[in-house]
């Protein structure tokens, strides 16, 4: 019967509410999901569901590697980790953007000025392929947090990062520059479960795009 479960690995953090809801709206269960829970596994027998808990970043790696199903994450973590999944439907929430920013005074410099300069960023594949793919050559300084600092520091000249409001660049006098790509939260999907549970995933699928596609009517 363990079998039968479809699993789906959630993004911990400020996805989780907003995933939530979608799951309640959508007819899946979600009796003890909380973002305050520190439960990793929640099974539920009758429909035969099952959720992992999981850091974003961790979640392509489980659907990839088949100990998820199905996984909900941002568009930002499938670009930068370019694992070997489907992606099934945008779902139109965690709005953010990769973006190009640095000091005040580098606001309207144009993109090919940037080339040979150093990049700090969390996100090394997608800085790393957009710079190549506009014929600039780069150096690419990979850091893990506090991404701001590196510019103030003269660590870099520029920085590669997500954005959603805007606001922390502002309280370290940066300003966004170029914008690479817009990002949202998205269903995917194992490349075998697909196949082999396509008439669980499926009926899914488009439940859950109806909703969407109704909600952004709204």
């Amino acid at each position: 019967m363990q079998a039968n479960y479809l699993t789906i690995a959630l993004s911990k953090g400020t996805l989780l509410k907003p995933t939530i809801g979608l799951l309640e709206q959508v007819g899946l269960p979600a009796e003890g999901l909380t973002p305050e829970s520190r439960q990793m596994v929640f099974s539920y027998e009758q429909p035969c569901i099952k959720y992992i808990m999981c850091r974003p970043t961790d979640v392509p790696t489980y659907v990839e590697q088949g100990a998820a199903d199905l996984g909900i994450v941002g568009k930002d973590v499938i670009v930068e980790q370019r694992k070997d999944i489907f992606e099934l439907v945008d779902l139109r929430y965690g709005y953010c953007r990769f973006v190009v920013a640095g000091p005040a005074h580098l606001q309207n410099i144009a993109l090919k000025e940037l080339n040979y300069k150093r990049i700090a960023t969390k996100f090394p594949v997608t800085a790393e392929q957009f710079f190549r793919s506009h014929g600039l050559q780069v150096e690419i300084i990979t850091l893990h947090g506090n991404i701001e600092l590196a510019p103030i520091m003269g660590l870099s000249d520029v920085i590669v990062d997500i954005v959603s409001t805007g606001r922390t660049l502002k309280e370290n006098n940066l300003v966004e520059i170029i914008k690479i790509m817009d990002s949202t939260t998205r269903l995917i999907c194992n490349q075998v479960s697909y196949r082999t549970k396509y008439d669980s995933i499926q009926p899914l699928v488009e439940k859950i795009q109806k909703h969407v596609k109704g909600g952004s009517k709204a």
